[in-house]
C-alpha cells in the first residue's frame, strides 16, 4: 500500500475543491488533507476544516480572518490570512502534492511558489499556463516537478499518454460542449441574460468557468493549456465540438491511429486520477453506457460567431505577454457581464480592444506578467465605462 498523500487544497470551497475533498473522504488510506484555502466563503472553509482537520487553513479575505480563528480555536488548526499566506502556506514541508482550483489569474503565484519548493502540482487552475505557461512549464521542469492536469478535456489527453509517452503525438482534439448556446447566431446572442449563460447543459461548475464555456473562452484558454502541457504547436491543437460530453478528447498518433477517454461528465474522475497517478482508484462514480448513448455527435466550432475561440489562438500564435492580456481582459469582462454592465457579444469585442491597446512583450519576466494583467485590467476596465 502506498504511503498516505498529504494534498494542500488551494480553493477548498469551490466546485472543483469541494469534490476534491469528495474524492479524499473516498480514499482515506491514500490521502489526508494537510491544507484548505478560500477567499471568501468561511462558513464552508470552517466546516471543512471541523471535518478534515488540516494542519492550516487560509482565509484570503482579511476581514474574515477572526471569524475563521475563533471558529477554530479550539482545535490545533493553524489560521492564517492575505494573498502572501496563500503562496506562502504551498511551501510547508509537509505537502506533497497542490490542488490549485483557485479561479482565473491568483492561481498563478501560489503555483510558481508550489513548484519553487518541489511540490507535485495537479493543476485546475488553467490560466496559470495560459498566462504564464512558458515560465511555469521551465521552472517545472528545472525543479523535476511533475504538473498532473484536473481539466477534464487535459486530463484525457494525459491518460491517452500512459504508455505512450516516446510516441509522438500527430494532433490532439480537444472536445468542447459548446455550451448553452451552440448553434445559435449573432442576432440571438445580442440579447442573451446571465441567467441563460450560467445554464451549462452538461456540467456543473462555478459562474466565471460557465460563463467562458458559453463564450467558448474555455475552450481557447484550454488550447493554450494543452500547448504548454504536451509541448504542442498550433497545427496539433484541434477543437471539435461535442455537445454530449462524454468523449473528453483524444490523441491522434503519427500511424493514423485515435486514442480517446470516454465517461459521463463528472470532474472527481480526472480530479481523482491527478492525485493518485500513477494509480486508478476503486470509485463509485456512476457509469457509462452506450445503449444509453446510441449517437455521439461531433461538429466544428463556429469561430466568426463565437469570437474568443479565435481571440485565443491569435494570443496563443503571437506569444509573449498576448495570451496575460487576453486573460486579464476575460476577467474583468466576464465580471462586468455578471453584473449586467456589458453585453454577451461585446465580451469579445472588448478583449480584442484590450488586446490592440496593451503593450506587447515578446519575451516577459514574471513581474511583465504581473505588470500586464495589472495594466490589462485597468484598459478593460476604461473602456467598460467609455461604453456606458
Amino acid at each position: 500500500m502506498s504511503e498516505k498523500k498529504h494534498v494542500a487544497i488551494l480553493g477548498s470551497t469551490g466546485s472543483i475543491g469541494t469534490q476534491a475533498l469528495e474524492v479524499i473522504k473516498s480514499h482515506p488510506d491514500r490521502f489526508e488533507v494537510e491544507v484548505l484555502t478560500a477567499q471568501n466563503n468561511a462558513d464552508l472553509l470552517i466546516a471543512q476544516a471541523l471535518e478534515f482537520n488540516p494542519n492550516c487553513v487560509v482565509i484570503v479575505n482579511e476581514a474574515l480572518y477572526s471569524k475563521v480563528k475563533e471558529a477554530l480555536a479550539h482545535t490545533d488548526i493553524k489560521v492564517y490570512t492575505g494573498e502572501k499566506a496563500l503562496s506562502q502556506v504551498v511551501e510547508m514541508d509537509s505537502i506533497d502534492v497542490v490542488l490549485t482550483a483557485l479561479v482565473g489569474y491568483s492561481g498563478l503565484l501560489p503555483t510558481i511558489n508550489a513548484i519553487n519548493a518541489s511540490k507535485q502540482i495537479a493543476l485546475a487552475n488553467k490560466e496559470t499556463l495560459v498566462v504564464a505557461g512558458e515560465l511555469v512549464t521551465a521552472l517545472a521542469k528545472e525543479k523535476g516537478v511533475n504538473i498532473y492536469p484536473v481539466d477534464s478535456e487535459h486530463s484525457a489527453i494525459f491518460q491517452c499518454l500512459v504508455g505512450e509517452f516516446h510516441n509522438p503525438i500527430e494532433k490532439i482534439i480537444l472536445t468542447a460542449s459548446g455550451g448553452p448556446f451552440r448553434g445559435k447566431d449573432r442576432s440571438f446572442l445580442e440579447s442573451v441574460t446571465k441567467e441563460q449563460a450560467l445554464k451549462h447543459p452538461n456540467w456543473d461548475m462555478g459562474a466565471k468557468i460557465t460563463i467562458d464555456s458559453a463564450s467558448l473562452m474555455n475552450k481557447g484558454l484550454e488550447v493554450i493549456e494543452a500547448k504548454w502541457l504536451f509541448g504542442l504547436k498550433r497545427d496539433q491543437i484541434e477543437v471539435v465540438v461535442h455537445p454530449q460530453s462524454i468523449i473528453h478528447s483524444l490523441i491522434q498518433f503519427e500511424d493514423g491511429s485515435i486514442k480517446a477517454q470516454l465517461g459521463l461528465p463528472d470532474m472527481r474522475l480526472p480530479i481523482q486520477f491527478a492525485l493518485s497517478y500513477p494509480d486508478r482508484l476503486k470509485a463509485d462514480f456512476p457509469r457509462f453506457d452506450f445503449v444509453k448513448y446510441p449517437n455521439l455527435t461531433f461538429e466544428q466550432p463556429d469561430i466568426e460567431t463565437f469570437r474568443n475561440l479565435r481571440l485565443a489562438y491569435e494570443a496563443m500564435d503571437k506569444g509573449g505577454n498576448a495570451p496575460c492580456i487576453l486573460n486579464a481582459a476575460n476577467e474583468v469582462v466576464v465580471a462586468a457581464f455578471l453584473r449586467d454592465e456589458v453585453g454577451f457579444l461585446e465580451m469579445s469585442d472588448l478583449i480584442a480592444e484590450t488586446l490592440d491597446k496593451s503593450t506587447f512583450i515578446h519575451q516577459p519576466s514574471l513581474e511583465d506578467y504581473i505588470e500586464s494583467d495589472k495594466m490589462s485590467r485597468i484598459i478593460t476596465q476604461e473602456l467598460i465605462k467609455s461604453k456606458k
